[in-house]
């Protein structure tokens, strides 16, 4: 509970809780915060960002896009770099250590939402009275008038079938198959033979860097020409509007006016949000990339088998063969699926009147679920609002919206 002066009295309000602590947990909370609503914020800042992405990583996204929106000026990406004396980072020529981006996330956090509280919600339940009922890994048991789920892509990393025969836990460092998202320090593959499977951003740098670190890498893609990088920003058309993923008037769209987007039929939508800034990695990576990386093209991988020797995928090729590409270890980056139901931290009750579309909850206006009270922002408003959700520029949109509709409904 929370104690609120009005006219000089005070009255205890239920608060609103945020869990998550990356772009959009905190551009949300912070929002809220402006707005004067009582707010509890869970998680580690940016511990995402720190933990599963590789050491020297560079973000796609120009400056431009990286921006975590905050409700008042002066906390912007180049804000950070200002005050704390770095490189300011403001052109699209200007590339974005991972590195970097953490620290301005903590920076905007110990700004803008200060009393962030590092531990874990283990539940959230409906509360008979009215709300919702969270409980904390301290053992803390609280209620709070609504929740926004921000956690990112904690838990939705996505491991295809024809790779998972060879992962009967589950993916792993250690073992014979791992995800992108399980990697910090790719040095532990050096002078080993390792299959990336993939032709993404995430792929095409994974392999990158596990190169530059010693190991012997094959980038495994499905289908020809697959494997390509974007125009740099001087090549970029002139006569297209600029969006934060380049000059096209699709990305435009998508990106400044998402309103409409929930509104398509639902095969549309899915679709769109995997195609429309679908695979392609970033200008500045081809140079480390090409002549360090060989390049497998196939039709489809069949299976993944593990022994004592290594991992090898069975492939059918282009031309309809089947062929055996043998490593020591395989990195499946092959993205992030949204699915309500591995949100474990959602009680049983709440995942059953949640109404999904293809897994991923099906959002009204203000980014609020079926049930009232339950917002999401980030990937899981994707399948609702566009592709830019994806992306921390989202947050642009998003965290206003949301917080406008929440202290309208729940003040």
């Amino acid at each position: 509970m929370t104690k609120v002066n009005v006219l000089g009295r005070d009255f205890v309000t239920q608060p609103v809780a945020v869990i998550g602590a990356g772009p959009f947990g905190l551009s949300t909370a912070a929002h809220l915060r402006a707005r004067g609503i009582p707010v509890r914020v869970f998680g580690e800042p940016m511990v995402s960002w720190r933990d599963h992405m590789p050491a020297g990583m560079i973000l796609k996204s120009t400056p431009a896009a990286s921006s975590l929106d905050a409700p008042q000026p002066g906390h912007t990406l180049a804000d950070y770099c200002d005050a704390a004396g770095v490189k300011r980072l403001v052109t699209d020529e200007d590339i974005i250590p991972v590195e970097t981006f953490i620290a301005y996330g903590e920076w905007f956090q110990q700004k803008l939402v200060p009393e962030l509280e590092r531990v874990r919600v283990v539940s959230v339940d409906r509360h008979k009275g009215g709300g919702f009922e969270l409980k904390l890994d301290s053992g803390e048991l609280f209620t709070a008038r609504a929740v926004v789920v921000a956690t990112g892509l904690s838990g939705l990393a996505h491991l295809p079938a024809e790779l998972a025969t060879a992962a009967a836990d589950g993916p792993t460092p250690t073992g014979p198959v791992s995800h992108s998202s399980q990697h910090h320090d790719l040095t532990r593959y050096s002078g080993k033979e390792m299959n990336v499977v993939g032709a993404g951003q995430s792929a095409l740098e994974t392999a990158a860097l596990a190169a530059e670190a010693g190991a012997q890498v094959r980038v495994v893609s499905r289908g020809r020409g697959k494997v390509a990088f974007g125009a740099p920003p001087w090549k970029q058309p002139k006569l297209r509007p600029e969006s934060p993923f380049g000059r096209a008037w699709s990305l435009w769209a998508l990106s400044y006016y998402p309103h409409p987007y929930r509104y398509l039929p639902a095969q549309t939508r899915h679709y769109l949000v995997r195609r429309v800034l679908g695979p392609l990695g970033a200008w500045w990576l081809r140079d480390r990339f090409e002549g360090k990386v060989q390049v497998s093209e196939v039709d489809r991988i069949v299976r993944t088998d593990a022994d004592g020797d290594g991992t090898t995928l069975s492939v059918r090729t282009l031309g309809g063969r089947t062929e055996k590409l043998s490593a020591d270890h395989v990195i499946a980056a092959t993205g992030y699926r949204v699915d309500v139901a591995a949100m474990d931290f959602l009680g049983p009750e709440l995942r059953t009147h949640l109404a999904v579309s293809r897994g991923t909850p099906r959002l009204g206006a203000g980014y609020v679920s079926s049930v009232p009270g339950l917002y999401f922002t980030g990937l899981p408003a994707a399948a609702s609002y566009g592709p830019v959700m994806r992306f921390v520029c989202g947050t642009e949109f998003a965290s206003p919206r949301l917080a406008k509709h929440l202290a309208a409904a729940h003040a």
